[in-house]
């Protein structure tokens, strides 16, 4: 290989050297230009904002809202704002969804009613319900722990007189279960006992989601004379009522193919007031020193009446003690029904 060979090979490798590093040195530019380039927008105020979706007539808990950071030239002048003397979220607790709400969207202050403004009781209801008012102590209103958006039954207590016994029957029934809470109202007033002694007592009236037949049922035990007492429900009895509802057959989601559709039906019958296989208790069942039961009926002469016929010119045999057929309480989940053993 002669002199002019070698100088071309050795100046081509120098020009293809130089060229790489060119090319990398303009490459590394470019991307470190471009890196640089991007805006930083800056953070603006926390606004109040919705957690999970919020659909009309939800009652606003502690886990519904919390605050998020939003651009400030799009914060408006309806938003809650960190820092304002009305965006504390506790404070608007209790207040309902008047329009619906998505989740991650700012709430504004003409989408939330509260218990003072009109219209909140309209904005609470689901369709076809109503609202009725109960009035409690602190004994049978759990002791002022019910709270708006909690789920109560409502027991009914009475003692139902006997004539001519000894002892009256006394008995406490499940009438309704699973009621939504709308409102509470506490009030204290002062009232005097027989020994002119000032007595301080704190009354509730409690507003709760009811069906217009419940609302009929609660009317009639109010007239009846008993005590009506308010029991506070777990949020888990919400998840028995609606595996006792399929199980029970009541619901059929297997033809339902949208999910959001089948997440609303069951979530619509798990929240549903029942009034339907009331339990009961009697005082029988609760010490052996009380009735459990009714008398038998009495014929004009005051003796029990004997079912059955006696045969003409046989003595009538002497009327025997009535005692109370058996009862066996079944158990379905959270369902108890009595029945007496024996009857048709």
């Amino acid at each position: 290989m002669n002199g002019k060979k070698i100088i071309l090979l050795v100046g081509a490798l120098v020009i293809a050297a130089v060229a790489a590093i060119l090319a990398k040195n303009l490459y590394t530019g470019a991307g470190a230009q471009q890196a640089n380039a991007a805006p930083v927008v800056p953070a603006g105020p926390k606004v109040l904002v919705a957690k999970k979706p919020l659909p009309v007539g939800t009652i606003i808990d502690a886990e519904a809202l919390s605050f998020q950071a939003w651009p400030q030239e799009l914060v408006q002048g309806a938003y809650y704002t960190e820092g304002g003397e009305d965006a504390d979220p506790s404070q608007l607790i209790g207040r309902v969804v008047r329009n619906a709400i998505s989740a991650g969207q700012p709430v504004t202050r003409g989408s939330l009613v509260g218990p003072d403004d009109r219209g909140f009781l309209a904005a609470a209801l689901g369709p076809g319900m109503r609202a009725i008012s109960i009035s409690v102590d602190s004994t049978t209103g759990v002791a002022g722990f019910i709270f708006p958006g909690d789920r109560v039954d409502l027991v009914l207590s009475q003692e139902i007189e006997v004539e001519g016994e000894g002892q009256n029957l006394r008995t406490s029934e499940t009438i309704v279960r699973n009621l939504r809470v709308l409102a509470t109202d506490q009030r204290v007033t002062e009232q005097k006992n027989e020994n002119g002694e000032v007595l301080v007592v704190q009354s509730e009236t409690v507003t709760v989601e009811v069906t217009p037949k419940m609302a009929e049922k609660i009317a009639v035990a109010r007239k009846i004379g008993g005590e009506l007492s308010f029991a506070l429900r777990s949020i888990a009895d919400n998840e028995a009522e609606l595996e006792r509802a399929i199980a029970s057959g009541e619901v059929d989601v297997d033809d339902i193919k949208d999910p959001a559709e089948e997440r609303r039906i069951l979530l619509a019958i798990a929240n549903k007031p029942i009034d339907t296989n009331p339990t009961y208790t009697t005082g029988g069942q609760v010490s052996r020193f009380q009735r459990s039961a009714m008398p038998a009926p009495r014929s004009a002469t005051g003796q029990a009446r004997i079912q059955g016929p006696s045969s003409r010119g046989s003595a009538a045999p002497a009327p025997a003690a009535y005692n109370p057929p058996p009862q066996v309480r079944v158990s379905r989940g959270n369902n108890v029904t009595t029945v007496t053993v024996g009857a048709r």
